[in-house]
């Protein structure tokens, strides 16, 4: 096989491992004003997806990379003819990242509830651009004879692309439920499953006309056959998760989302950017590719690399393998809170430790009063805290006298 046309086969398969596991990223991230009631809810879904986010993001620079030193061309015309969907992307993912480290950074519910908007937002913006961009660059866009996009951001509005970009939109969220229904407990996990159902209904059938669209439009022979079995795959996902199969669900939607973007690769081949106002203008695989000993080294070094990548993300999900409940949230609170008091009485017996060697350094009578207003000091410290303790039985008893007396007029 020619070098080029690997290449472009193997940028295939790291889009689809990003968009398969960063999909279900997005999709848990979506889900928070769906699934989140509470915060613990919102804490156990995001920690779904903690140790393995940025891991399943590092595939779309793998794929971008790869975009750059195998079709320079192609990445060239891409990335200034979508340069700001592809902004926004960037931006979106950099919105979400930080929201992922700094929202548990203080406590209060409007900070938190800042940052779980932003990883909304990063997790949908994403989500509907990739599609957008995709279904642009298999129906074509206007070149000039330097392949040079001539046209502007509202021409990749057009219905084909945001069409396109619902169905990654649904795919996606429907993908991340089912995965937050694999990986929760309880009540939490029961909601996932069903939130599943309905959105599992929408995606099914707009992931069904973009599909048929494709396949007419754009598409060969080959296409079809992945379109129809992307297709039953996807019911296949729905009844599993029907039946609360929640690891076959996720895997034949993970298969879903595979096939579908091989029958987006399919109908693009063999070019890589068509030209839809001359065709003349449309970057191939031939006209597009670096040289063949630039192909012939990046192929060396995937072949090296690649089984030693896929080998550590194979372990980090096994290592990561068990479901989140919201008691694990509440105890690792408490070991929180535990070592906070712990460290409180180690700065209270430094301190004390602090003021004996202070009064051992003085003479004898100075070293009286010193001690003398040290326990003046703690006996001060001492009625207070009884004072706020006996305030705060006094309030309770009150309490309970209020919900013990009976209701008035009985």
């Amino acid at each position: 096989m020619d070098l080029s046309i690997l290449w472009f086969w193997i940028i295939a398969v790291l889009f689809i491992g990003y968009f398969v596991l960063d999909g279900f990223d997005f999709g848990v991230g979506m889900s928070l004003p769906f699934l989140g009631r509470k915060d613990v809810d919102r804490r156990v879904l995001i920690n779904t997806i903690g140790p393995v986010w940025d891991l399943n993001e590092t595939w779309v620079i793998v794929a971008g990379a790869a975009l750059f030193a195998a079709f320079p061309e192609w990445y060239a015309t891409l990335f200034s003819g979508f340069y700001l969907p592809l902004l926004l992307i960037l931006l979106a993912l950099i919105v979400r990242g930080v929201s992922f480290e700094y929202r548990h950074q203080r406590p209060e519910s409007h900070w938190k509830k800042w940052f779980d908007g932003m990883i909304v937002v990063g997790s949908a913006v994403p989500s509907l651009l990739w599609g957008v961009a995709f279904a642009n660059i298999v129906r074509g866009v206007p070149l000039d004879a330097n392949h040079d996009y001539i046209g502007g951001f509202f021409n990749l509005l057009n219905p084909y692309a945001l069409l396109g970009g619902v169905t990654t939109l649904m795919l996606f969220f429907t993908h991340g439920v089912i995965f937050a229904s694999l990986k929760t407990t309880g009540d939490l996990r029961a909601r996932a499953r069903a939130l599943a159902v309905k959105a599992g209904v929408i995606t099914i059938v707009v992931a069904a006309v973009f599909l048929a669209w494709t396949v007419i439009s754009f598409g060969t022979s080959v296409t079809a056959v992945l379109a129809a079995v992307a297709a039953v795959a996807l019911i296949g996902a729905f009844l599993a998760n029907l039946r609360g199969a929640e690891g076959w669900a996720f895997t034949l939607m993970a298969l879903t989302i595979a096939l579908a973007v091989l029958a987006l690769f399919s109908a693009l081949f063999p070019n890589v950017m068509p030209a839809s106002n001359d065709p003349a203008n449309s970057l191939t695989i031939e006209n597009a590719s670096s040289t063949p000993y630039t192909l012939q080294v990046m192929t060396w070094t995937a072949a090296i690399s690649m089984p030693l990548v896929l080998l550590y993300q194979g372990w980090t999900y096994w290592v990561f393998r068990k479901r989140v409940t919201g008691a694990y949230i509440e105890k690792a609170d408490g070991a929180r809170a535990d070592g906070a008091r712990a460290d409180g009485a180690r700065a209270d017996g430094a301190r004390a430790s602090r003021r004996s060697s202070s009064v051992g350094s003085l003479n004898p009578q100075d070293s009286a009063l010193t001690l003398a207003e040290g326990l003046r000091s703690d006996h001060l410290a001492a009625e207070q805290a009884v004072t706020a303790s006996g305030d705060d039985m006094d309030e309770l008893d009150a309490g309970l006298n209020q919900v013990d007396a009976p209701p008035a007029g009985s």
